[in-house]
């Protein structure tokens, strides 16, 4: 099983990359699920229901969020119905959205994809690792393939969670930092685990801002209206290759292509 997660949709100009680079990426590496973390896609914060439709035309199978999922409220609805987009399922049951997304395969073969927050330096619900161990024997009735989006802070933390989970799951891979990690490998047990994925978008910002309105905010201490930038575009990620069998990670290879 090949499996394609791109790394944190920025704005416009992440949106753009994926109209152009994700349908050959899925030929070259003969992809059979597309995942990538949509949180950011609409003017840095949240998501809409038009551009989560074009980021599905464009190849991706399913949308993964964070901690900005719900920053549009004009979203709420498709939300509540769109099962391919997945809220952290560590935030509160009440919250809407998707917990988890079974994907199948053309050859028969499925992934469970799902993704919890953080709770270091970050405003959360529940434990992710408490909820993870509660909902995998869910999951596990449906296949031994899981993947996750750990959408965290903390370098610790995340790692932590990838022990932890070394050998229930299929893979752990990191958002949220917008900063891709070269720490990608395969944990002893056979979960593959990369720290943060990065951010498609463009990187010569402050992960994903305008630098000289971010470097102001630093400097003065003043709130500054964030805008998105446009230049130095590229799209992170990383290509997983998976025995459907056991579930175990075979082959991973960060993505980091410039635009």
């Amino acid at each position: 099983m090949n499996i394609l997660f791109i790394a944190d949709i920025f704005g416009k100009p992440g949106r753009n990359i994926i109209k152009q680079r994700v349908k050959p990426l899925i030929s070259s590496y003969d992809i059979d699920v597309c995942i990538a973390n949509c949180e950011n896609a609409a003017s840095g914060k949240g998501i809409t229901e038009k551009i989560a439709e074009d980021l599905f035309d464009a190849g991706v199978d399913v949308l993964t969020g964070g901690n900005h999922l719900w920053d549009r409220k004009e979203v709420y609805d498709y939300l509540a119905i769109e099962n391919r987009i997945l809220k952290p399922a560590n935030y509160p049951l009440k919250s809407i959205g998707n917990r988890y997304f079974i994907k199948t395969c053309s050859d028969g073969h499925k992934l469970a994809i799902i993704t919890l927050t953080g709770q270091a330096f970050m405003n959360t619900g529940d434990s992710p690792f408490n909820i993870l161990d509660e909902l995998l024997p869910e999951l596990k009735k449906e296949t031994k393939c899981v993947f996750v989006d750990f959408h965290a802070e903390s370098t610790a933390e995340k790692r932590a969670f990838g022990f932890y989970f070394d050998g229930r799951v299929s893979a752990v891979i990191g958002t949220h930092t917008h900063i891709q990690t070269a720490d990608e490998e395969i944990l002893p047990l056979g979960t593959a685990y990369m720290t943060d994925a990065g951010m498609t978008g463009p990187h010569n910002s402050v992960i994903g801002v305008i630098k000289e309105i971010a470097i102001s905010k630093f400097l003065t201490g003043m709130p500054k209206k964030f805008e998105v930038a446009d230049q130095g575009l590229q799209l992170n990620g990383i290509y997983i290759k998976l025995n459907p069998v056991n579930g175990k990670a075979v082959q991973l290879e960060r993505i980091r292509a410039k635009i």
